[in-house]
């Protein structure tokens, strides 16, 4: 099987993928054509069909596996499919474990790190609450555990929530070294629950996809509500503990055109909302740079960092 990670502009395709999403749409010159999305476990494509009214182009939905062959081109600085037949794939035919993407580290080291965090917090009623949410919640931590971190933009894989979670934690741990002003439990607890509400605003794989509830309130608002729940549960929690937890929770996409109900008012939530970005951008660079192979020269416009990418010359 040809991996998309290993697809190279110029060269003709002709393998099955996961159609995780089909789009009709029009051309400006009012032609119809139709817009996929392909997935398999290294990642995710764009491809068209310019002539959907074609011989052998044949009937299918999204989420069926395809059958493709079609050429590879560059468009906007980002590889894309332009197919010339398609037909659903018979079962038999592909490996369902082929197409969904998976985190490359030990899904069972990440939970010992996640682990390692929790028991470090000292403060009795935030201790209570890790341990409820992860320890004690079995049923939870294995959502948590397979989830990703979102639809596309990073760690848009299975086991991509933890990974993101535990790349946030160790920042946070770094700032709280580093900084006195910081209240290391707070910031390490606001760290590992900060996305929780992922695990309700987007679907299992292979969907990947918003839920209704995450359409409709978002991860920051699930997220602070599930903590709401819990922390009643816990006999004389510190209302101002609530609240400053709360808060971090809220403002940690720093701005509110970024869909934070709040902007950062304590240095916890800054810290956050710091560590947040950082290890959210990394890893959409990583994932930039894996897509692009061995190529050195200028990879394109991103629209994410607005800026053309190149990859560090050899030294």
């Amino acid at each position: 099987m040809k991996f998309i990670s290993d697809l190279r502009e110029g060269e003709r395709v002709g393998d099955i993928y996961l159609c995780k999403q089909k789009q009709a749409a029009v051309t400006k010159n009012g032609k119809p054509y139709e817009s996929l999305i392909l997935q398999d476990k290294t990642g995710v494509i764009d491809a068209k069909i310019w002539d959907p009214n074609s011989q052998g182009i044949d009937e299918f939905s999204s989420m069926d596996y395809i059958a493709i062959v079609g050429d590879v081109n560059s468009f906007a600085g980002a590889l894309q499919i332009s197919i010339k037949r398609v037909r659903r794939a018979k079962e038999g035919e592909f490996i369902p474990a082929d197409y969904l993407p998976v985190s490359e580290n030990s899904v069972d080291e990440m939970t010992k790190k996640l682990l390692g965090y929790i028991h470090s917090v000292k403060n009795p009623y935030l201790s209570q609450l890790l341990h409820k949410l992860f320890v004690e919640d079995k049923e939870f931590l294995e959502i948590f555990q397979n989830h990703s971190a979102a639809k596309t933009v990073h760690h848009g894989f299975i086991g991509g929530l933890l990974e993101h979670t535990i790349g946030v934690a160790k920042l946070c741990d770094f700032y709280a070294a580093s900084y006195p002003v910081l209240n290391r439990d707070l910031l390490v607890t606001a760290a590992l629950c900060h996305d929780i509400g992922k695990t309700r605003e987007l679907s299992a794989f292979p969907l990947n996809d918003y839920t209704d509830d995450g359409q409709l309130l978002g991860h920051i608002v699930i997220g602070t509500e599930m903590l709401h729940d819990i922390i009643r549960e816990i006999p004389d929690f510190p209302a101002i503990l609530a609240s400053e937890l709360k808060h971090c929770i809220l403002s940690h996409h720093g701005e509110l055109e970024y869909g934070s109900p709040k902007k950062p008012a304590l240095a916890e939530a800054v810290a956050l909302n710091l560590a947040d970005n950082t290890d959210a951008r990394m890893e959409t660079l990583t994932e930039v740079f894996g897509a692009a192979g061995q190529k050195k020269e200028w990879i394109g416009y991103n629209r994410l960092f607005e800026s053309n990418l190149r990859k560090t010359g050899d030294i």
